[in-house]
């Protein structure tokens, strides 16, 4: 009897430990639904203020991307906060509050996969790049990046910054400084392989020596562009800078219809 009792006595703790696990889990559930649902309702909010007060709507924004949440659904919030916000401070022609989301705390970019943090770089960057006289800024922040990226071994995002730098550098006129940039990363990522950054790669290269007035070199450059371009599925946009470097080129040679051509394939 005294087994019997003892055993009955062992499955009622059982069950009670069952029963306080699964309240647990019940109730941190619930605590993530209303987190969520709190969260939601914040970039909602902020959503709403955008147009009528951007700089409430800012602060909002600021909100959701300090939470401590990092679930799916979180970091597709915290993701469109981060565009929301880069928005508004071009709106506000804020270059350094841009340059202070990228240079700022990592903490929220270290819970995005990799492909996705390079995503969010590409865009604000590209966001800076509408705010007139900002190149030195950008080119403090590429250098910013890219040390960043050698810490973390971000080879590919990396890759993408320098690339940026390189054509940065070109618009400010520093040519021999964006050619010696080019070259060490044409050397890297032929190792790799990568067309498609080899093709951007070789026409900024064109670009740089025909503003050497380095003419053949910049078309055997563009020539090299063409041959990787062939080799890869080339988006529109990068075909048209390959029209119009093709018609800058002839141009150059007084072949003035070969270089319309080009010209107009560019434009449309």
């Amino acid at each position: 009897p005294r087994s019997t009792q003892s055993r009955s006595s062992a499955a009622s703790d059982v069950y009670k430990r069952q029963i306080n696990a699964e309240y647990m889990g019940s109730n941190i559930q619930i605590k993530r639904i209303i987190q969520e649902m709190s969260l939601q309702g914040t970039y909602d909010q902020a959503q709403q203020l955008y147009e009528k007060d951007v700089n409430q709507s800012i602060t909002l924004y600021n909100k959701v991307l300090s939470d401590s949440a990092n679930d799916e659904h979180a970091l597709k919030l915290k993701e469109h906060a981060i565009i929301k916000l880069a928005e508004a401070y071009v709106k506000l022609r804020q270059a350094e509050n841009i340059k202070q989301l990228l240079e700022g705390d990592k903490t929220y970019m270290s819970q995005f996969p990799k492909a996705k943090t390079a995503k969010i770089i590409k865009i604000l960057m590209e966001q800076i790049a509408k705010i007139p006289n900002t190149t030195d800024l950008q080119i403090d922040l590429c250098n910013y990046l890219i040390n960043w990226c050698k810490e973390e071994k971000r080879t590919f995002l990396r890759h993408r910054l320098q690339l940026r730098l390189a054509g940065l550098l070109h618009e400010k006129e520093k040519y021999n400084e964006a050619l010696s940039l080019e070259e060490t990363l044409q050397k890297e990522v032929r190792k790799i392989d990568d067309k498609h950054v080899m093709v951007e790669i070789q026409i900024l290269e064109s670009k740089i020596y025909y503003s050497l007035e380095n003419v053949a070199k910049a078309r055997a450059s563009l020539t090299a562009a063409r041959a990787n371009a062939n080799a890869i599925y080339c988006p529109p946009l990068m075909q048209a800078e390959l029209d119009q470097m093709s018609g800058i080129l002839n141009a150059e040679d007084k072949d003035y219809k070969t270089a319309y051509s080009y010209f107009y394939e560019a434009y449309e």
